[in-house]
């Protein structure tokens, strides 16, 4: 496999001579600049892990590698109707490809199986998919993939691809190898395909730009450009803040209603050692401007109303409070803006 061979090629190449390495200098060094070489050079054992493991890990996989219209999950629930994974493939087409992907965590590949799966793909309700696809943990040879090949073209698909173990542990190399180096490191993947969508994509190394970039969308939301005096809800305010500090520290980014929207880099994931402490600045401005708010409520500088319904917005506030409330907001942007010079604060 190709992380196997190129782990073993560098030990041999530490056996070489000084003058070989310094004649391979640069190559060397094109390859180092091309990001972190595989660190397994043992076969990944599949069978170590249970089907639905092993089912995570393909579709977690398809989600990042490849872009997606819809991508569902359906070998969790039980009842898969030959199918494990179906989607639609964004492939420039008006219509897309749609992709069907049956996972095999055996030993061995029986033809008798698949063929049963994909009698019970032609009469489920997504229809007959323009690719069908075998992953499995085994060695699968030339005649069983050349006879599977064969039958599901001849039941009106018009691809039909079998992974191997081995070459499904090539492409995970190739193109997730994070995910794979957490996979085998035992980390629990999420059983929903959309968290497992998200879960895979915002795996995918990303630049300190990119990174920047998606941290600076937690800042279009109104508690960071609405004037705190015609704020509408100021529990909704505070909820917004908490929300955008557990984003830059976690990564996890959260609708108001505590639904997660995407996973982006936390600041920790920065490569640069001063973004990171840029980024902790603002995360720390963004704590101080919610103790600020929460000693205001706590001393009756900023109240509720009388009507003692719970879910009511209506707060009374002193223009002086609304004012601290402000600058300490626009603190926070400016610190952001430091570390992203390209980010415009939001304008009410």
């Amino acid at each position: 496999m190709r992380g196997a061979i190129r782990q073993g090629a560098s030990h041999h190449l530490r056996a070489l001579t000084q003058s070989c390495l310094a004649a391979n200098h640069v190559a060397r060094e094109r390859v180092s600049n091309m990001g972190q070489p595989a660190k397994y050079v043992q076969p990944i054992h599949f069978e170590d892990f249970d089907g639905l493991e092993f089912e995570r890990l393909v579709f977690a996989y398809h989600a990042r590698a490849e872009n997606w219209r819809s991508l569902e999950w359906y070998g969790q629930s039980g009842s898969d109707l030959g199918r494990d994974i179906w989607g639609i493939r964004d492939d420039g087409t008006k219509a897309g490809e749609s992709v069907c992907v049956q996972c095999v965590n055996r030993g061995n590949v029986k033809f008798d199986k698949v063929r049963a799966d994909i009698s019970k793909i032609l009469t489920a309700v997504n229809g007959v998919p323009k690719r069908f696809r075998v992953v499995t943990r085994a060695a699968v040879s030339a005649t069983m993939r050349e006879k599977i090949q064969k039958h599901a073209l001849a039941s009106g698909v018009s691809h039909a691809d079998v992974w191997s173990g081995g070459e499904f542990e090539e492409f995970l190399r190739r193109d997730a190898e994070s995910l794979l180096k957490r996979f085998t490191e035992g980390e629990a993947f999420p059983d929903a395909a959309p968290d497992l969508i998200t879960f895979a994509q915002a795996d995918s190394p990303l630049s300190d730009d990119d990174a920047l970039a998606l941290m600076a969308k937690l800042f279009d939301r109104p508690a960071f450009y609405t004037p705190i005096h015609a704020e509408s809800s100021l529990p909704d305010f505070k909820q917004a803040i908490t929300d955008t500090i557990q984003a830059l520290g976690t990564g996890i980014w959260k609708a108001r209603d505590s639904q997660v929207i995407a996973r982006i880099p936390s600041r920790h994931q920065l490569k640069n050692d001063g973004l990171r402490k840029k980024l902790q600045a603002v995360e720390r401005a963004l704590a101080t401007l919610r103790a600020k708010f929460d000693e205001l409520i706590r001393t009756g500088i900023v109240r509720h109303c009388a009507c003692n319904k719970p879910d009511c917005p209506v707060f009374f506030m002193p223009s002086d409070a609304a004012y601290e409330l402000d600058r300490l907001r626009r603190d926070a942007l400016k610190l952001f803006r430091e570390a992203d010079p390209g980010f415009k604060e939001p304008i009410w």
